[in-house]
């Protein structure tokens, strides 16, 4: 089962200098990350997932993104079947990271 993790928990996870911070893959688009992303995350698009894997580590905390999180969990779920275990979808996807942590980044 994947985890859904609320944008406002993973800010804090973010936050909290005693956690491993997680490390964030967006799926969605070059054009999308462009527009607006959460610093720190690594753009890897959902149809190159399968050919970049060697860049994701298997041994820390990933948290999939994209614009409402259906991408993201599509993403999280393809992971899980091939070997991961450490797994975690934004629920909301930027949007909800827009609405209720960093309220000033583009929208669209």
């Amino acid at each position: 089962m994947i985890s859904q993790l609320s944008a406002r928990d993973l800010a804090a996870w973010r936050a909290d200098s005693s956690r491993e911070p997680p490390f964030l893959v967006d799926v969605r688009e070059p054009w999308e990350f462009s527009t607006c992303h959460i610093d720190g995350a690594l753009l890897v698009p959902l149809q190159t997932l399968p050919t970049r894997l060697a860049e994701l580590p298997e041994d820390r905390d990933l948290v999939l993104i994209c614009h409402h999180g259906n991408r993201s969990q599509q993403a999280a779920l393809w992971l899980e079947r091939n070997g991961y275990t450490r797994l975690h979808n934004l629920r909301g996807g930027v949007a909800a990271w827009a609405d209720d942590v960093e309220p000033q980044m583009p929208r669209y």
